[in-house]
């Protein structure tokens, strides 16, 4: 069964960052430096980072619409954190775009 994802309904992202060996402090001031930015697009709800475990730095999205999620990756924030963490990590990012489910709450249930 193959499902996809309306265009006007919000998306939330998780994304991966691990820092290459000894780059974890320098991974974590790039991905600072890179954010206002970030927040400044059209469309971004929520884009925090939190240090995970095993060198890892998670990143938490939450944005209105698939399309300007998608302009958002083609757009210069993407490109300049991109400019910021060349270097820094092992891999690219691994990233996971998930549909929220209402559940519970309003404020509990949702990002």
């Amino acid at each position: 069964m193959t499902s996809t994802t309306p265009a006007t309904e919000t998306v939330v992202v998780v994304a991966v960052f691990t820092a290459a060996p000894g780059k974890l402090d320098a991974l974590r001031s790039a991905l600072v430096e890179a954010i206002p930015g970030v927040h400044a697009e059209a469309g971004c709800e929520l884009y925090a980072i939190h240090d995970a475990p095993d060198d890892q730095i998670y990143m938490l999205e939450k944005w209105t619409s698939v399309d300007l999620l998608d302009a958002h990756g083609h757009g210069p924030a993407v490109a300049r954190l991109q400019e910021l963490t060349a270097g820094l990590t092992v891999a690219p990012p691994q990233v996971l775009r998930m549909t929220p489910i209402p559940a519970g709450t309003a404020e509990q249930g949702l990002l």
